[in-house]
């Protein structure tokens, strides 16, 4: 009897002890949204910071045309992610609902270029990481054009002469969206007449006296066939692979693939096409921590103490070929001639803006653009009518 009840206090002893240990929590988890050509490079950072701090990072890919709207719906109930990459201008529409925390890189700020840091501003306060600046360039054949036109009317000239002997097919590469228009890649040029999205006041000025001279300019060039709605941003590089055209608009995206091609290629600023310089959008891109971030802190960390370095700067960088916005590893780069030239044309440039009225802007400015060069009505008529809608939109 004795054993029994020695056997059974045994028993209970060892439940009570079984029932007292609790299981140890899993780690944290920290989850990034990030496009196809940043993932892999942000998973192989990620390892050493879950080496470190012991936790898990989920690297989720996402089609860059859908992760900001994306995270902006899903970041108000926590299924968002912690952290996501993107361009500069998205932090109007951020802020405003929302969604993004500000972030403290008071003790980094230094390693940034001030035109980075501005960009990742808001209302006086920073929001995001920088690590590239980026705008439009001209890619030059050098085999083909072996130096670089003074104005864009120069380029197409060059252009035009090389279609007619038969060395080339397009004059151009200036991709046009056939349902967007081209905005973006045309604003260089829009701003070498004196016009900009927007004055010093916030006033709406695409239909300006420049923006004017512009739309004319814009239809000029679809009767030369130096601009069409045939030529999108896929078959425009398809040509310039195959020496179809000696001129490519576009960033340093696609740089490094077209490094790989073997077409000698020089990386100019865009010309002006009007009296004034042409000053392309420039865009910062970088880091942002969700304001409903389940791990903040974690986030922050991994933000200031493993993307800010000159290491993962540098990694970003050869992934999609960016200029870095850390100024110690733009100047170590500085030999690379690509890279040389798509700073320079990122430092003519002027900052796409951030505000959330760009968002009602960039439909109705390509679809006027279209209408130019497809001849659908008169380069002004259709100018000052696109600027209306915008304006009806916008309050402004």
């Amino acid at each position: 009897m004795r054993k029994l009840t020695a056997l059974a206090a045994t028993t209970l002893l060892l439940a009570g002890c079984a029932a007292g240990k609790t299981a140890a929590p899993p780690p944290a988890t920290l989850t990034v949204w990030a496009d196809d050509s940043r993932a892999a490079t942000l998973q192989r950072i990620a390892a050493t910071f879950e080496k470190d701090r012991g936790v898990q990072v989920k690297i989720v890919q996402k089609a860059m045309g859908n992760l900001r709207d994306d995270f902006v719906s899903q970041a108000p109930s926590g299924q968002g992610p912690d952290v996501i990459v993107g361009p500069h201008d998205w932090l109007g529409k951020l802020v405003q609902n929302g969604v993004v925390a500000p972030l403290d890189l008071s003790a980094k700020a230094a390693l940034f270029s001030k035109a980075a840091m501005a960009a990742m501003t808001y209302d006086g306060q920073t929001y995001g990481l920088p690590y590239a600046i980026e705008s439009v360039a001209v890619l030059r054949n050098t085999k083909l054009v072996p130096t670089a036109p003074a104005t864009f009317d120069e380029l197409v000239a060059r252009g035009k002469s090389l279609v007619k002997a038969g060395k080339s097919t397009y004059p151009v590469g200036l991709p046009v969206d056939p349902k967007a228009g081209s905005p973006f890649h045309l604003y260089a040029l829009q701003t070498s007449f004196g016009s900009q999205v927007f004055g010093p006041g916030g006033e709406l000025e695409i239909d300006n006296p420049g923006g004017l001279k512009f739309a004319a300019y814009l239809k000029r060039l679809a009767a030369d066939k130096a601009v069409s709605t045939s030529l999108t941003g896929d078959i425009a590089t398809n040509a310039f692979v195959k020496g179809e055209t000696p001129f490519l608009v576009t960033g340093p995206w696609d740089a490094p693939a077209l490094a790989k091609t073997g077409v000698p290629f020089a990386v100019d600023p865009v010309p002006p096409a009007g009296k004034e310089k042409a000053r392309p959008f420039a865009g910062v891109q970088g880091f942002f921590v969700s304001a409903k971030s389940a791990n903040p802190i974690l986030a922050n960390d991994f933000l200031v103490n493993y993307l800010a370095t000159p290491q993962a700067q540098k990694a970003l960088h050869a992934a999609g070929g960016r200029p870095p916005a850390m100024t110690s590893v733009r100047e170590e780069l500085a030999g690379d001639p690509v890279l040389a030239g798509f700073a320079e044309a990122a430092a003519e440039g002027v900052p796409t803006p951030n505000v959330p009225q760009m968002d009602a802007v960039w439909a109705d400015w390509g679809l006027s653009q279209l209408a130019i060069i497809t001849g659908q009505g008169d380069p002004a008529e259709l100018t000052r009518k696109a600027a209306e809608r915008i304006r009806a939109k916008i309050g402004s």
